[in-house]
């Protein structure tokens, strides 16, 4: 439920307690939009996506390019991914479809995938208050309670636990989701290749 900026330039040593019970990721203030730290419980899900993104021991980004070796993976990189190249005007670039193209999906954007994260956290019935938590946004009312802004200055708890839960649910209901549509889109992305 991070922003772009503040995921992808991830660094090997932003992560904390991988084998632990609580894991989380600490992003620093310079990538953050409101410039402070945000620490992030990582849920089961995505420990495995970190755990397999980080390829080598020497690897100091934890999505890093594959095409600029030591440099974190370019924000542009996963849009690309997404939409494909089909639309690039240079003659001499490759033209090829996207993933929403191979799966049969509308065309989306990275940051639609925050939008789909707390739509799916509110589903499960998560509080906005705590969405708005995961997604780094100010918190105005909590459980239908209106907050006084200066509440937020003097309460300095990252609300950890609160906000694994919902990484937690969204983890287990995309492990659902997948365990469902996988075969049909391998085959899929099999027929196209």
């Amino acid at each position: 439920m991070l922003r772009s900026r503040e995921l992808l330039a991830a660094q090997r040593n932003e992560r904390f307690d991988l084998d632990g019970s609580a894991p989380y990721f600490r992003v620093p203030s310079k990538r953050v939009k409101k410039r402070r730290v945000i620490e992030q419980p990582l849920s089961d899900l995505a420990v495995e996506i970190i755990r397999e993104a980080l390829a080598s021991d020497a690897q100091q980004f934890v999505f890093e390019s594959p095409v600029y070796p030591g440099q974190p993976i370019h924000r542009i990189a996963m849009a690309t991914a997404l939409c494909g190249t089909k639309h690039e005007k240079n003659p001499d670039k490759s033209k090829k479809s996207g993933l929403c193209e191979l799966l049969g999906l509308k065309p989306f954007t990275p940051h639609d995938l925050r939008r789909t994260a707390a739509t799916l956290a509110g589903e499960l019935g998560y509080s906005d208050a705590a969405i708005a938590k995961c997604l780094d946004h100010a918190v105005t009312r909590d459980d239908g309670e209106k907050v006084n802004r200066v509440t937020g200055i003097y309460n300095q708890s990252k609300r950890a636990q609160q906000k694994r839960a919902v990484l937690d649910g969204i983890a287990a209901e995309l492990r659902r989701i997948i365990a469902e549509r996988a075969p049909k889109a391998i085959a899929k992305l099999r027929l196209a290749a």
